[in-house]
């Protein structure tokens, strides 16, 4: 697999009927190893690893339901009174970034309303603080770190 633009992390993979999966440590289950499962598993380490975030407020690849269509979210984080502080798209490494990746999670954020998303294929990461009453958002450098409170 492609080298990522996140830190390293101990991964497990097993091997079975031709297909490798790696061991997600949210849904304490291996899953097929595929490229966005690639970037989807360094961006969860990196939230735990580097930004601090409890395993136990982090959520993968649930279903959510806009406009009466079922999609699904890759990552959410959620703040310790229940509504979304991160929502995080991931792409395989080899898909561009571009308005159409934004637009998605805009629709996203629709549903849940966070606080910051971010988008990434692993390569490029963008991050952004939403002002729902100016509806509007702001580039950021970087996510804010957990803060318990």
């Amino acid at each position: 697999m492609q080298k990522l633009n996140f830190p390293q992390f101990e991964y497990r993979f097993k091997s079975t009927e031709n297909k490798v999966s790696i061991f997600d440590v949210i849904r304490k289950k291996f899953i097929i190893l595929q490229p966005e499962e690639w970037v989807r598993q360094h961006c969860v380490h990196y939230l735990i690893n580097e930004k601090n975030y409890p395993k136990s407020l982090i959520n993968v690849e649930k279903e959510l339901n806009i406009n009466g269509l079922k999609k699904r979210y890759d990552i959410v984080i959620f703040n310790s009174d229940g509504s979304i502080l991160l929502i995080v798209e991931c792409k395989s490494y080899d898909i561009t970034i571009n308005q159409d990746t934004f637009d998605q999670i805009a629709r996203y954020n629709l549903a849940l309303n966070a606080e910051f998303l971010m988008v990434t294929n692993g390569l490029n990461h963008y991050y952004c603080q939403m002002d729902t009453k100016a509806e509007r958002y702001q580039f950021l450098r970087d996510i804010p770190n957990y803060k318990k409170v």
